[in-house]
C-alpha cells in the first residue's frame, strides 16, 4: 500500500490507462477548438451577441435534460463500445460542422438556414455530451485497479485541464492561419484518430446485476444513493456552487477592458492564468497524497477559492489581479483532484453511470448557469460587487458545509483505499 503511494506514475503504468488519457486529450481538445471556432463562425455570419448566448443554451438544454437516462443506459451497457459509438457520433458532428462552413454553402445557403443548421448539430453534441460524461467515469474504474483511483484522477483532471486550455488556445491561431472552413477539418481529423484508438482498450465486464431493470426504477435508486451518500453529496453540492457563483471568468472582458485596462493581451494573460494554476496544482498531487483528512482539505480548497475571487473582484492592479486567478485555478484545482476521487471511491460499480450523470447534470450546467449569474448580477449591481457577491457565497456555502455536515469534515479516504486494496488482494 505504502509503495503504491508513493509511486506518482502508478496508474500511468497501465498501458490501457495511457490510451485513455491520448483519447481523452485528443477528443476534449477537439471539442474545445470546435466550440471556439463555432462562435468564431456564429458571430461572424450574425454580428449579434444574442447569437452566442444561444450556442450555450443549445448545448446545455439536450445534455442536462438527458443525463439521468444517460446514466441509466452507461449502467446497462458494455462501456467500451459505448465510447466508441459517442466518438463515431461526435465525428459526424464534426463532419457536418466542416460541411457547413464550405464556402460554396456559404455564399448559396442564407444565414438563417446556416446558422439554424449549426444550432442543430449543436444541440445534437449537447444531446452526445450527456453520455459522454458517465462513458468516461465508468469506463476509468474498469481500466484502472481501485487502489489506483486518487492517482487515476490526478493524471485524468490534468489532462482534461490541459487540453481544454490548449484547444481554445490552438483554434485562435488556426483560425489566423487557415479559416474556420480548414480548422474543423483538423477537429474532424483529431475525432476519427481518437475513434482508432479506443478499439486498442479491451471490451469492459458489464457489472450491473440489474439489468433490464425498469427505467424510473433505476433513475429512483441513483438519485437516491447520491442523496444519502453525505460524501458524494456534498462533494456534488460544493463543486456545484464554487462553479455557480465563481464564475468571475465570464466577467474577464470587462475587467480587461474597462476596470484594469490592459488590453488584449492582458486579457490573454488572465484568461490563462487559473488553468495554468489548476494544471501546475494536478500535477504536484500526482506526488502528494490527498486521500488523508480529504473532506478537510476540499473545504479549505473551495473556501481559497472564494477569497481568491473576492480579492479579484476588489483589485485594480494588473499583477494582484493575475495573482489572484491563478491561485483560484490553484484551489480548483486541489478540489477537482478530491471530488474525483470522492466518487470513485465512494460510488459502486453497478452505479457509476446513474451517479456521473447526477453529477453532471448540476456540476455541468453550472458553467453555463454561473456565466448566466455573473452577467445577470453585473448588469444588477455592478461588475466588482457581482464577483465579489460571488465569492462570497462560495465562502458562505463553504462554511455551512462544514458546520452542519461533521461527517463530511472528518471525511478520510484512506480506509477505502485500505478495503479496496484487500478485496483485489482476494481476487
Amino acid at each position: 500500500m505504502q509503495r503504491v503511494k508513493k509511486d506518482p506514475y502508478a496508474a500511468l503504468r497501465i498501458k490501457e490507462f495511457n490510451i485513455f488519457l491520448i483519447i481523452r486529450f485528443v477528443l476534449i481538445f477537439g471539442w474545445s477548438m470546435q466550440f471556439i471556432i463555432i462562435e468564431w463562425q456564429v458571430y461572424s455570419i450574425t454580428k449579434n451577441p444574442l447569437s452566442l448566448g444561444m450556442i450555450g443554451l443549445m448545448e446545455v438544454i439536450p445534455a442536462v435534460s438527458m443525463a439521468l437516462f444517460a446514466g441509466h443506459i452507461v449502467d446497462q451497457k458494455e462501456k467500451r463500445n459505448l465510447f466508441a459509438l459517442c466518438i463515431g457520433l461526435f465525428s459526424i458532428i464534426s463532419l457536418g460542422l466542416f460541411l457547413l462552413t464550405w464556402p460554396t454553402i456559404v455564399s448559396d445557403w442564407s444565414t438563417k438556414t446556416v446558422l439554424y443548421s449549426i444550432y442543430g448539430l449543436v444541440f445534437f453534441g449537447g444531446f452526445l455530451r450527456a453520455f459522454f460524461s458517465p462513458t468516461v467515469f465508468s469506463l476509468i474504474a474498469l481500466i484502472v485497479p481501485k487502489k489506483l483511483y486518487p492517482n487515476a484522477a490526478t493524471w485524468s483532471s490534468s489532462t482534461w485541464q490541459m487540453a481544454s486550455v490548449l484547444g481554445p488556445a490552438f483554434a485562435g491561431f488556426s483560425i489566423l492561419w487557415i479559416g474556420v472552413h480548414w480548422s474543423l477539418s483538423i477537429v474532424f481529423f483529431l475525432v476519427i484518430f481518437s475513434f482508432g484508438l479506443v478499439f486498442l482498450i479491451r471490451k469492459k465486464p458489464i457489472l450491473n446485476p440489474k439489468i433490464g431493470e425498469p427505467i424510473f426504477q433505476s433513475l429512483k435508486e441513483g438519485i437516491q444513493f447520491v442523496y444519502k451518500t453525505k460524501a458524494i453529496f456534498g462533494a456534488i453540492t460544493l463543486d456545484m456552487v464554487s462553479v455557480l457563483f465563481g464564475g468571475a471568468v465570464a466577467l474577464l472582458p470587462i475587467y480587461a477592458q474597462d476596470i484594469l485596462k490592459v488590453g488584449p493581451q492582458g486579457f490573454g494573460a488572465l484568461r490563462a492564468a487559473p488553468a495554468i494554476g489548476a494544471f501546475l496544482t494536478m500535477f504536484i498531487t500526482a506526488y502528494i497524497p490527498i486521500s488523508k483528512n480529504a473532506g478537510k482539505k476540499l473545504l479549505f480548497a473551495i473556501f481559497g477559492f472564494g477569497v481568491c475571487i473576492i480579492v479579484f473582484g476588489l483589485s485594480t492592479i494588473f499583477w494582484v489581479s493575475l495573482l489572484a486567478l491563478f491561485f483560484s485555478g490553484v484551489t480548483d484545482g486541489i478540489s477537482m483532484v478530491i471530488r474525483q476521487t470522492i466518487l470513485q471511491l465512494k460510488t459502486p460499480d453497478h452505479m457509476r453511470g446513474r451517479v456521473s450523470s447526477v453529477n453532471s447534470m448540476f456540476v455541468g450546467s453550472s458553467n453555463e448557469l454561473g456565466a448566466f449569474e455573473s452577467g445577470f448580477t453585473a448588469k444588477l449591481m455592478g461588475t466588482v460587487t457581482a464577483v465579489v457577491f460571488g465569492g462570497t457565497m462560495t465562502l458562505i456555502t463553504v462554511i455551512t458545509t462544514g458546520i452542519v455536515s461533521p461527517s463530511f469534515r472528518a471525511l478520510d479516504l484512506r480506509k477505502d483505499l485500505e478495503e479496496h486494496e484487500k478485496e483485489e488482494s482476494l481476487i
